[in-house]
C-alpha cells in the first residue's frame, strides 16, 4: 500500500484537505477519496511511474466526453516521481442499461479514417502500440495479438498446441477481413462491467478508458467476457447503431485479445478460457 504522508499531500493542488480515505479502484492504481470542507475528489496514485502514466487516461476521457458521460478531470501531475490523477467524485446510483447501451453506441459513432491513436501507451503492464494503420488486419494482428502472444512466450504461458490453434484463428481473421471493410470507431478499450457506473441522477458514466480507434466489435466482445451487461444494454445499443449480423461468429477472435491480456497478467488462472477460444479454430 502506497503511504500518503502529510508532506506529500501538501503538494497536491487541493486546499484544506480534511480526510483521505483508501477506496477500491482496480488492481493497477492506489485509489483514494479526498474530502475538503465542501468537496470530494477521487484520486489515483501510481507510485514511481511519473505524470506520464495517467496522460493516456486523461486523453481518453477527453475523447469519450464528446459522446459519453465521464468523470471530470480536476488535475494530474507528479509528486516525488509518483504520478497522480484527480477527478471529481461521483456519488453512485442505479440506472438503465438501455441508456448505457445507447451511450456506448454514440461513442462508436465517432469515426476516424485510420486505426490506432496519436500516441502509444507503453508504461502499463500490457504495453500498447497504437501507431496509425490504414488496414485493420495489420493493426489487430501486429499491434494487439502478436505482442500478447510474444509476451505469453516470455511469461511461459504458451505452448505448441496453443500456437497451432492461434495460427488458425489468425488466418480465419485475415480471410474474413480481406473481404469486409471496417470503419474505425472510437473505442473505450476496456469495456467490462467494472468500468461503467451510474451516478446519483441515474446517468450512465464510463470510467478508466484505454481508448483507440478500431473495430467497434472489440468493445462489444469485451462486454461478453465477464458479464455484467444485460439484454437491455444490447437493445439500447442496437437502437442507435445496430450490430452487424454474424457477430456471434466473430466475437471469439476479439474475446481472445482480452483473455490473452489476463493470461499474461494472472497466469494459468485464465489458461482454460484461452484454450476454450483457441479450440474453436
Amino acid at each position: 500500500m502506497f503511504y500518503l504522508n502529510q508532506k506529500w499531500l501538501s503538494q497536491l493542488p487541493i486546499q484544506n484537505i480534511k480526510k483521505v480515505i483508501p477506496v477500491s479502484g482496480g488492481d493497477i492504481n492506489e485509489s483514494y477519496q479526498i474530502q475538503t470542507d465542501n468537496q470530494k475528489f477521487f484520486m489515483k496514485v501510481q507510485p514511481k511511474r511519473g505524470k506520464a502514466f495517467f496522460q493516456h487516461e486523461v486523453e481518453g476521457l477527453k475523447l469519450l466526453n464528446k459522446a459519453a458521460n465521464v468523470p471530470e478531470v480536476v488535475n494530474d501531475g507528479e509528486i516525488n516521481s509518483d504520478g497522480y490523477l484527480i477527478l471529481k467524485w461521483i456519488d453512485s446510483g442505479s440506472g438503465s442499461q438501455y441508456e448505457l447501451g445507447q451511450m456506448v453506441a454514440k461513442v462508436h459513432q465517432i469515426h476516424n479514417h485510420q486505426f490506432g491513436l496519436d500516441h502509444d501507451f507503453k508504461i502499463g503492464k500490457i504495453p500498447k502500440n497504437n501507431h496509425w494503420q490504414s488496414n485493420w488486419i495489420d493493426f489487430y494482428i501486429n499491434q494487439r495479438l502478436e505482442p500478447l502472444v510474444n509476451l505469453a512466450k516470455r511469461n511461459h504461458v504458451w505452448n505448441q498446441n496453443r500456437d497451432n490453434h492461434y495460427q488458425n484463428l489468425k488466418q480465419t481473421f485475415i480471410n474474413y477481413y480481406k473481404h469486409h471493410r471496417i470503419t474505425p470507431s472510437l473505442l473505450h478499450g476496456d469495456l467490462w462491467a467494472g468500468n461503467f457506473m451510474f451516478d446519483k441522477n441515474s446517468k450512465p458514466v464510463l470510467i478508466d478508458p484505454d481508448v483507440f480507434y478500431g473495430d467497434r466489435e472489440m468493445d462489444l466482445a469485451m462486454t461478453t467476457v465477464f458479464g455484467g451487461f444485460n439484454e437491455n444494454f444490447y437493445k439500447g445499443y442496437n437502437a442507435v447503431y445496430p450490430i452487424q449480423p454474424g457477430f456471434d461468429k466473430r466475437v471469439a477472435w476479439y474475446q481472445f485479445n482480452y483473455l490473452m491480456a489476463h493470461l499474461n497478467l494472472f497466469g494459468e488462472l485464465y489458461g482454460s478460457s484461452v484454450d476454450r477460444i483457441l479450440n474453436q479454430f
